[in-house]
């Protein structure tokens, strides 16, 4: 259940529908989905959350299947359900394969067992690995 109402375009504000509106134009569709709805209740947040997604998820040195990737690893580290849902679906609609979704659940399920090995391990980091050429816990 949602903590705030999903607004519709017809609740929201103008600042609001105005991100609507670009989240539309530069998706090209006309669903704009729960999370973007939930944030409309304050419009500020919901244009500069807007903002920092348009910029980072677009290709770059990372091109966006690869961006949408690493969200689901993210999400899932997180424990952020509809995150997971939302960029898998992205990530397949950006050409994902089920091969792919596959491998990129063992690397998550490998992360996850080898990140809590080493934290309950404390293995100190290799002086090879340590950009600042001081080997942790010396």
């Amino acid at each position: 259940m949602a903590t705030v109402p999903l607004l519709s375009d017809a609740e929201a504000s103008p600042e609001a529908r105005a991100v609507f509106d670009d989240i539309r134009a530069v998706r090209g569709t006309d669903y704009v989905n729960n999370f973007w709805r939930s944030l409309a209740a304050d419009p500020e947040q919901l244009a500069e959350v807007w903002d920092a997604v348009r910029a980072t998820m677009a290709a770059g040195a990372l091109d966006p299947l690869t961006k949408e990737l690493i969200y689901v690893a993210v999400s899932t580290s997180n424990g952020c359900g509809y995150c997971i849902h939302s960029h898998t679906a992205a990530a397949r609609a950006k050409g994902m394969t089920e091969a792919q979704h596959a491998e990129l659940l063992r690397v998550i399920a490998l992360a996850a067992r080898t990140n809590a090995l080493a934290t309950a391990l404390q293995t100190p980091v290799d002086a090879g690995f340590d950009r600042t050429g001081t080997e942790a816990g010396s």
